[in-house]
């Protein structure tokens, strides 16, 4: 435009969709200023529907679907090409950003029971492990679990969360067992994942649910073939995976091990036609990526839609296969789509999350919470009216490292994290009786014991029996604290506790006037001195606040409510595993589920035999009187009175 003196002249230049230029020539800028109103408020609606024209996946009156296909369409080959497979980056997996398109980078993490940051450690919550939480059988517990993870993980900037894991304990000595919430049942896997998955990607998160399938020994993981027949599948290891399905989650991992000599994260019965359609009829999307390493072709056709941590077959091999056509394009876009899909679906698009790895994402309210769900996880397995104790017992033993200088609150491998700190049953027991006595109570702290007020709590390692046995004698009541872990890549060698810690429960046991044992363990676990000792409970892997939850429960503040997630034996191997069902013949290559439907509680009730500790045990410190017991049909009913 040409403007004559004094006059308001503005020049309006569209040289991007986004982008307005405003020129004032003149004098008379007052003037101007209503006119610039008007043609701003215009200009915005302009652009606005200028934006949504060309760039229409940014539109949100479109399902996520319509969003992804939308984008899809103005996706270049090597854009496509990027989201399928990682890249080296800060978090654990990666796929860089598309700025020219805007679709936000993918940052995913372990863990499934918290943001595993070993770079910065203690910068994230040590939760209870996935077995622990399963063993609250609460699906509010389940969402409020994997709410906090989420929102650490947004904290943290990622965007998945490498988790929950959910294979059903085949094998008692599996080394990742304490990852997973499905325990030995099926349906406990199917209700519990999905609060779980709910609470993740509430937070702008998407979840990942994994090992899938089949991924139930770590010995020989990455070669073992899982030979197990489509009913077994169907009814004791899918159920879990169709939970979550149904509670629309992202994303899957596929696992290490094969299936029927097909390595899983190329079987296209378990993942096309399994996966995709039989578990999904609704027809849901969402993808499927590689457990690390763990791709051995250019699967993307039996249903693999991305390879992790880097491209090595769908880098250069499948670029050659789409342009020699022996894979269809087609292909390629359905996986773009089954990743774009959850992207906009659970927000990533519009979050514009920031946040940096290197962020402390711990709170005071994550504290409590740990500390509440590790209460709630406690299992009671045995009480002869020793719990809970006396608020004004004079005098307490805590006897095994366990209970102070070498506590186990996590496992090890990619579910692990790093604590902040760990609160020791000691400290957690002497934290109690403060909170008891009041602020003003006077405390003395010695080497091995303290005392609040008249109430002194005694340490005693147990490395020396005959030091353990003249404590026993001394104290009121014994409290023997054992643990084992384990860890990812290796499976456990046995389900008895150490001889150590097996030698010190007797001693104590035999010298105390009433003892109580609490284990933390990571899966089934033997109790050959259960017959010794007046109290047991089980915590499995406990987390950071595992001494305060500990108090919580042993002096009655939290009633123990929880309930075993897999069965305890009472010996080695119960189940009678012969070489051929584990580890699996040929050096643990050919691993044969004879055992069929009979896994867990199945083979005890099939075969009548009594274990230890059954599948869903779990006392509690209140009695209840059972009334007016009523079965209609399959409808029952009863009256449930506190007494």
């Amino acid at each position: 435009l040409f403007c004559k003196p004094k006059e308001c002249c503005i020049k309006i230049s569209f040289n991007q969709p986004t982008m307005l230029f405003v020129d004032v020539n003149g004098l008379a800028r007052l003037r101007c200023r209503f006119l610039l109103l008007l043609i701003a408020i215009g200009t915005v609606g302009i652009l606005v529907i200028e934006a949504t024209q060309s760039l229409p996946w940014k539109d949100k009156t479109l399902d996520p679907e319509e969003r992804a296909k939308a984008l899809l369409m103005h996706m270049s080959l090597d854009e496509k090409l990027a989201m399928v497979r990682g890249v080296v980056g800060p978090y654990v997996g990666n796929v860089f950003a598309n700025e020219r398109l805007g679709i936000p980078a993918l940052n995913l993490n372990d863990g499934p029971e918290g943001f595993r940051d070993d770079m910065h450690p203690g910068t994230t919550t040590c939760w209870p492990s996935g077995l622990t939480i399963a063993a609250t059988w609460d699906r509010d517990a389940m969402h409020q679990w994997g709410e906090a993870m989420g929102k650490e993980f947004y904290g943290k900037g990622a965007n998945v969360q490498l988790g929950p894991g959910l294979c059903v304990a085949r094998v008692p000595l599996n080394g990742r067992n304490f990852e997973y919430i499905s325990g030995e049942d099926p349906f406990l896997g199917y209700a519990l994942v999905q609060p779980v998955i709910q609470g993740i990607q509430s937070q702008g998160v998407i979840a990942n649910a994994k090992h899938y399938v089949q991924n139930n020994q770590e010995t020989n993981r990455g070669g073992v073939s899982a030979n197990v027949d489509e009913r077994t599948r169907f009814e004791i290891y899918y159920p879990p995976f169709e939970g979550a399905v149904e509670a629309d989650v992202g994303s899957f991992m596929c696992s290490y091990n094969k299936i029927h000599n097909i390595y899983s994260c190329g079987n296209n019965q378990t993942l096309n036609t399994d996966l995709k359609v039989r578990l999904n009829p609704q027809g849901k999307r969402f993808w499927v990526m590689s457990d690390w390493g763990a791709t051995h072709s250019t699967s993307i056709q039996q249903g693999l839609d991305q390879e992790m941590p880097i491209g090595v077959f769908f880098g250069s091999p499948l670029e050659t296969a789409l342009t020699n056509k022996s894979i269809s394009l087609d292909v390629l876009d359905n996986s773009v789509l089954n990743i774009l899909t959850p992207m906009f679906r659970i927000g990533l698009f519009e979050s514009n999350n920031t946040n940096s790895i290197t962020n402390n994402v711990t709170s005071v309210q994550h504290n409590q919470l740990a500390r509440n769900l590790s209460a709630k996880s406690h299992v009671l397995l045995k009480n002869n009216g020793l719990l809970p104790l006396s608020k004004d017992i004079k005098s307490i033993g805590v006897f095994g490292r366990q209970g102070r200088d070498f506590v186990i609150s996590h496992g090890w491998g990619s579910g692990g994290v790093l604590c902040p700190y760990v609160i020791s049953p000691f400290d957690g027991i002497v934290a109690k009786l403060v909170e008891h006595a009041g602020k003003d109570a006077n405390v003395e702290v010695y080497a091995n014991h303290t005392c609040v007020g008249t109430q002194c709590v005694y340490y005693e390692h147990g490395l020396d029996l005959q030091k353990a046995q003249e404590l026993a004698k001394k104290v009121d009541v014994a409290l023997v604290f054992v643990g084992e872990t384990s860890s990812e890549g290796i499976d456990r060698i046995k389900l008895e506790l150490s001889a150590k810690q097996g030698n010190l429960i007797e001693v104590v046991a035999a010298a105390a006037s009433e003892t109580a044992v609490i284990a933390s363990v990571p899966g089934a676990s033997l109790s050959n001195w259960r017959t010794s000792v007046d109290a047991i409970l089980v915590n499995f892997l406990p987390g950071q606040e595992i001494g305060n939850a500990a108090a919580d429960v042993l002096f009655g503040d939290v009633n123990p409510s929880g309930r075993l997630p897999l069965t305890l034996p009472n010996i080695d191997n119960e189940i009678g595993f012969t070489e051929r069902q584990y580890p699996g013949l040929g050096n643990a290559s050919e691993a044969y589920y004879d055992e069929k439907l009979l896994v867990g509680y199945r083979w005890y009730d099939a075969k009548g035999v009594t274990p230890a500790y059954p599948f869903g045990h779990g006392l509690s410190y209140t009695t209840f009187h059972y009334s007016d017991l009523k079965i209609l049909g399959m409808n029952v009913s009863a009256t449930i009175t506190n007494t």
